[in-house]
């Protein structure tokens, strides 16, 4: 296969290494076999990774990390191109159309005002082009691969916009409340129910929707602080010869909040 190489490629040439890549004879003896399942793993991490990117500001890596999310979108487009299905020019055709159409107050001078509207028009324009007629078919066009967090305020989001009653947070508040008291005798019979649990965790997200913040968000915050801070605790702990089998619940706490004050500190 002729290829020349360049100190700067541009979209078509990216396209044409990937069809090199992916040739049945002469190309890469990893990439030819792919399919789109082979490799859906792959652009979770990718994806992920890029979000990493922007979360620590390094746009370099950014940059990195954009190509190879760009990457995986090619090597899908390519496999249905090799079924005579769609190519990477129909996914940039398709998106360009879906942009026009969902922005009539950019492309069509509709008056259209605040960022809360324009939402809401999208929204419209999008399930009238999927053809959703009820909230149970918004609500079952919701991705069952999302992670849960994400996926549960997704659908009470729907909900609320087909003018559906949504609990209120004191109303969340209280339903919590009730739960854990019902936990709390449960714990004694050793009986805790899943549902119990899932109750709590769903009224939560609606809470924090509520609140205008992402559920998935607050707890990656939170997981990761909790990291940073046992880090210091553990550090604490082997300075004063702490044994965690043996340690008492008051120096436990003691060292736990220096730890959360070095934290609050960085």
């Amino acid at each position: 296969m002729n290829f020349t190489k360049k100190d700067f490629y541009t979209i078509d040439d990216l396209l044409k290494i990937v069809d090199m890549l992916r040739d049945p004879v002469d190309g890469c003896e990893w990439d030819k076999v792919q399919t789109h399942k082979s490799i859906r793993q792959n652009f979770i991490e990718e994806t992920y990774e890029a979000v990493d990117a922007i979360d620590k500001e390094d746009k370099e890596l950014l940059q990195e990390e954009l190509g190879d999310v760009l990457l995986q979108v090619l090597l899908h487009a390519q496999f249905e191109k090799e079924d005579n299905v769609f190519n990477f020019n129909d996914v940039v055709n398709g998106l360009a159309q879906k942009l026009v159409l969902r922005h009539p107050h950019v492309f069509k001078n509709e008056d259209i005002h605040g960022v809360d509207n324009i939402l809401n028009k999208w929204e419209e324009i999008k399930n009238e082009s999927h053809g959703h007629n009820t909230v149970s078919q918004t609500l079952n066009a919701v991705p069952n691969s999302f992670p849960a967090l994400m996926y549960v305020q997704k659908v009470q989001k729907r909900v609320k916009a087909g003018n559906l009653p949504v609990p209120t947070q004191k109303q969340e508040i209280e339903n919590i409340r009730k739960i854990l008291d019902k936990m709390e005798e449960d714990i004694d019979k050793k009986t805790i129910s899943e549902k119990d649990l899932a109750d709590i965790m769903f009224s939560v997200v609606n809470i924090t929707r509520l609140n205008k913040m992402d559920a998935e968000e607050v707890l990656s915050k939170k997981a990761h602080r909790f990291v940073k801070i046992f880090n210091i605790f553990e550090d604490l702990a082997l300075q004063n010869d702490v044994v965690f089998d043996t340690i008492d619940v008051a120096l436990l706490n003691k060292l736990w909040t220096q730890a959360e004050e070095l934290v609050e500190e960085k």
